[in-house]
């Protein structure tokens, strides 16, 4: 009897072996899209290549394009020959489907598409047709104590991929070590919750597969792939998906945007130590892609920008270490915000200097032409409007016209130096502070008394507003103490000023100054010849700023110096007020 029972062991061994060693189904994916209609496009045009393209929608609502199914013996082989001869991604791999819902691809058919070629056929066959295949199963949830189980099965890289998708997801911060201590628990957590999970602290198979096959999904979307930069001695993870190489341009690498993706990427190499750095980091914000708003922080030895408005967002590090200056910027849509910061983290931590080389052969520091060879191809923010002004202290407070500095979101002096606005009188003069003590080389002595009609006077200003560094002496007349209907507080000159030289200082032959030139008047119906201007006398606002807590500086009175003279006192003092939005 017990002979019997054995031999009818065996045989039920044998009739149901042979299904439990059959090999389960699997998928080659070659790619993933996160809308239904950016999958279907890629999807038609991979069935242009391949017979057996489909495409399932997975459960984290991206959408899977694959070739299949076919065991996976098979899958393995059929993707090692598709990377060998470079037909399908670099980052294909083979997905046994566990994450699949929904068919999408082929287009009407709510099944799995037919099943691969019989072995020997010639790949581009198409395969006869049959009936259509079930959706892959999907796997059955489990207790906590069976996760425990499953999860004690899994090898260290399985581990350490497990943590490298939290990584990704922004909910693991800590190293990739394959170590499930408390860190790696409260990552899975802070996932199974983000993921609509119980969040009990281990995952089980079914949220591994979830989350592993969502990471996946989503690097091989952007094209994550590790690229060194050998001319520039830089290695870092790029999205190759959305960029491509353009050119070199010491000290940049430039990456432009691939198929509108709207993202691009500027590697920096150059040699030189921390005022390299320090000027790269005043570079960088005058460029479009490098937005205003947002955090600053620069440091001893690296900073970091992040820049967005309702066009661009950008992140841009940079750090110099071995007499070289090193970094990169990534600039993208703001509407792609949410996974760009995950690109942002990859860089990051990927980002390595190697070697000893970089892109700048040159030691010396950049001159003016370099500097513009430097911004070829990249667009400069200019400011809104430019005008004069000119310092009246030792710390470098600035005085200028009203005009210059209404409804600026941010005012600059010279081009780089942020000041604040201290005192403003509308239709009048306005004081600035820079937010970091100056030290100019000149600065305004004011006149006592009015000049006498007739005298000769100069404005020093920048009549072409940025377009020129240094600031250039317009001269002119004095001509009365009040304005043309006789309005206190104005004193008329003859003088030929442009709209840039407003809020420049006015200077006597002494090199005294005696007002600050105001911006054109509106003449009304009437229309003043070009050469009628006026000013802001200094005896008309001295009491006002002197309540303001502003001393001006009385001039020593001396005899009349010649042309030469006045300009280097006019450009010592006069600096140019950018106004930007």
């Amino acid at each position: 009897m017990n002979k019997a029972v054995f031999l009818l062991a065996l045989l039920l061994a044998a009739v149901f072996s042979h299904p439990l060693r059959a090999q389960a189904p699997a998928w080659v994916q070659i790619e993933a899209q996160p809308t239904l209609r950016e999958a279907e496009t890629r999807a038609r045009a991979w069935a242009g290549v391949f017979p057996d393209v489909a495409g399932y929608r997975m459960s984290s609502g991206w959408y899977a394009i694959v070739l299949g199914p076919q065991d996976s013996g098979a899958a393995e082989t059929r993707l090692a020959a598709l990377l060998r001869e470079r037909q399908v991604p670099g980052d294909s791999f083979v997905a046994d489907g566990r994450n699949f819902r929904e068919s999408f691809w082929p287009v009407g058919e709510a099944a799995a598409p037919v099943a691969p070629a019989p072995a020997g056929t010639a790949e581009s066959t198409p395969p006869a047709p049959q009936e259509p295949a079930a959706l892959p199963a999907v796997l059955p949830d489990e207790t906590l104590a069976e996760a425990r189980r499953s999860e004690s099965l899994l090898s260290r890289a399985e581990r350490e991929e497990i943590q490298t998708a939290m990584q990704w997801f922004g909910t693991y911060a800590a190293g990739i070590d394959g170590a499930f201590g408390p860190g790696t628990r409260a990552g899975m957590s802070a996932w199974q919750e983000m993921a609509g999970h119980e969040p009990t602290g281990t995952l089980t198979t079914r949220q591994r597969a979830e989350l592993v096959e969502g990471w996946r999904a989503a690097v091989a979307e952007l094209g994550l792939e590790r690229v060194t930069e050998a001319e520039a001695g830089i290695e870092i993870d790029l999205p190759m998906g959305l960029v491509r190489f353009d050119r070199y341009e010491p000290p940049f690498v430039h990456y432009d945007e691939k198929d509108g993706s709207g993202v691009r990427v500027l590697l920096i190499s150059q040699p030189g130590d921390q005022a390299s750095l320090f000027g790269l980091y005043d570079l960088l914000q005058t460029l479009t892609i490098v937005p205003l708003d947002g955090e600053r922080e620069r440091r001893a030895n690296d900073f970091e920008i992040r820049g967005r408005n309702t066009v661009v967002e950008s992140y841009a590090h940079a750090a110099h270490a071995g007499g070289m200056v090193k970094g990169f910027v990534l600039a993208w849509d703001p509407a792609d915000g949410e996974r760009m910061a995950r690109v942002v983290e990859a860089m990051r931590t990927s980002f390595r200097p190697v070697g000893s080389r970089a892109l700048d052969p040159g030691l010396q520091p950049m001159d003016e032409a370099q500097r513009i060879g430097m911004m070829s191809g990249l667009e400069v923010r200019r400011p809104e409007r430019s005008r004069s002004g000119f310092y009246i202290d030792t710390q470098g407070t600035v005085l200028t016209a009203a005009e210059a500095v209404a409804g600026c979101g941010r005012i600059t002096i010279d081009g780089g130096q942020e000041v604040d606005v201290t005192l403003a009188d509308p239709g009048g003069i306005a004081v600035l502070r820079p937010r970091a003590a100056l030290a100019p080389q000149g600065h305004a002595r004011f006149a006592t008394e009015a000049p006498r009609p007739r005298a000769e006077l100069a404005v020093a200003g920048f009549p072409f507003e940025d377009a020129l560094p240094l600031p250039t002496l317009t001269f002119g007349q004095y001509e009365a103490d009040h304005g043309l209907a006789g309005e206190e507080g104005l004193a008329r000159l003859t003088l030929s000023a442009l709209p840039g030289d407003a809020g420049g200082p006015v200077i006597d032959g002494s090199g005294a100054v005696v007002g600050v030139l105001l911006p054109p008047r509106d003449g009304g119906n009437r229309v003043l010849p070009e050469e009628v201007a006026f000013i802001a006398p200094a005896s008309a606002f001295a009491e006002q700023l002197q309540a303001a807590g502003v001393a001006l500086a009385p001039a020593q009175r001396q005899g009349a110096l010649p042309p030469e003279d006045l300009t280097v006192i006019g450009s010592d003092m006069a600096v140019l007020v950018s106004c930007w939005r």
